[in-house]
């Protein structure tokens, strides 16, 4: 996420960490450069424009304080203003009224509205919430039965519609389903359109003045920069829109739809998909946001993910045996599948401080499903206990595994290391010393086999 714009942005800002004194030259200087890397990553000149004009002028200011050296304090003041270039604090979904509370999904084709509402819905549901879902984009096809499909994934109501139906009754006859079958959220999908397109722009305004939403998010292609922001004006200019969804920011997002999307339209973002999982979806969190792209790593977000899939009596359990070096091959496989339902080990990796630029390119996604393959080849009595584990048995679980001894041999050595330095972190009770010690490991604490 924000790769080539992290790396730029980084690189000015450590230039400038080290400085004791800031001057209007070497405030400049920073200044270019961070000029350079918003446009390079798309951003709106305008927005470019203002947010630099109030870093400059804070920048000149403002008295350096809090123990901060000169340089940080620029370092500071950039992330807060980029904090408030991206909306300041998280903005939630409105449910107010009556239920079903409608909400209405609209944007370009191929944007990824079908799929956001899909992932809207099992957060919602997740939290409770009845929804309903009403596929109401009649051009595109296939896209009623898309919506119904996730639908029967998700196990929530949707409208039977059908093309010859129209938009506008599949909607009206939506909403009056989904009170029936007692929903708290009706979420409806709209059939992708251009801003020019005065037809379909109609229709929309027809459904939002018959189903008057409690929300009209503009869902926006992370990937398409300054394209995405001028579509959404046109579209809020004509339907009042109250937010955004950013999608595919697991891809190469440059940047240039996060950061100026909000700007342009005053409509907070509220949500970022970051793959094609129905679990992809995350709520936006500017100051989170804002420390990614500096580099700085988003420890509240990668907590979360963790609270969300370890159990705290696992947790406990898992460090017994880590201090008892009872930790067995058996345990590893249950880490392993876990960390892998939190998302791609890298995606995690830029979520810790430091870790985006030094860990680039470093972890070898296949080598999960490589080490998963070996470990299920093996017995119980095996994953129980890994040193019976001789050379003719390496030979049959690589066999039985798909890969060579050799590879089979490599991870139970890089396995007891693991358990040895496990037993050592177990012991430890000062941050500081347990991420010195992960460092010196090579890989950060990373399951073997991992890393390139």
């Amino acid at each position: 996420m924000f790769e080539a714009l992290t790396e730029k942005l980084s690189a000015t800002l450590s230039r400038v960490r080290g400085q004791t004194r800031l001057s209007e030259e070497n405030i400049a200087s920073a200044v270019r450069d961070v000029r350079l890397a918003l446009l390079e990553a798309d951003v709106n000149i305008r927005v470019v424009r203002e947010f630099l004009a109030s870093v400059q002028q804070r920048a000149l200011g403002e008295e350096v304080g809090g123990g901060l050296s000169a340089g940080q304090h620029f370092i500071k003041i950039v992330h807060e203003e980029l904090t408030a270039l991206l909306g300041s604090e998280h903005q939630r979904l409105s449910l107010q009224g009556n239920p079903p509370v409608p909400i209405m999904l609209v944007g370009l084709q191929g944007s990824g509205k079908t799929s956001s509402v899909g992932k809207l819905a099992r957060m919602l549901k997740e939290e409770g919430k009845v929804p309903y879902l009403i596929p109401a984009d009649v051009y595109r096809p296939a896209a009623i039965d898309q919506l119904s499909m996730l639908a029967r994934t998700l196990d929530v109501g949707v409208f039977p519609a059908t093309v010859e139906m129209g938009a506008l009754t599949i909607v009206k006859d939506g909403v009056k389903a989904a009170r029936k079958a007692g929903a708290d959220v009706v979420l409806i999908d709209t059939a992708g359109r251009l801003a020019v397109d005065e037809p379909l722009m109609q229709e929309l305004e027809q459904i939002r003045k018959a189903v008057n939403p409690e929300e009209i998010l503009f869902v926006a292609d992370g990937m398409t920069g300054q394209d995405a922001v001028n579509t959404a004006q046109a579209f809020h200019e004509r339907l009042a829109l109250t937010g955004h969804i950013l999608t595919k920011m697991d891809g190469d997002a440059r940047g240039g739809a996060a950061l100026s999307i909000r700007a342009i339209t005053q409509q907070p973002i509220k949500f970022m998909t970051v793959g094609e999982k129905l679990e992809n979806l995350e709520r936006f969190h500017p100051e989170r946001i804002a420390s990614r792209i500096l580099g700085m790593g988003d420890l509240l977000s990668l907590i979360e993910k963790a609270q969300e899939t370890f159990d705290e009596q696992q947790a406990l359990e898992l460090q017994r045996k880590m201090s008892r070096n009872e930790f067995t091959l058996e345990d590893f496989l249950q880490q392993l599948r876990m960390l892998r339902s939190m998302g791609p080990m890298q995606n995690l990796l830029e979520m810790m401080p430091g870790m985006s630029g030094a860990m680039k390119g470093a972890v070898d996604e296949k080598q999960f499903t490589r080490i998963e393959a070996i470990i299920c080849s093996m017995t119980p009595e095996e994953r129980i206990n890994h040193n019976i584990i001789s050379m003719s048995r390496q030979k049959r679980i690589a066999r039985g595994s798909g890969t060579r001894p050799n590879d089979v041999n490599k991870m139970l050595k890089q396995f007891g290391q693991m358990r040895k330095m496990m037993k050592k972190m177990s012991r430890m009770r000062n941050p500081q010393q347990l991420m010195q010690q992960m460092a010196q490991g090579g890989g950060g604490g990373l399951p073997p086999g991992l890393m390139k």
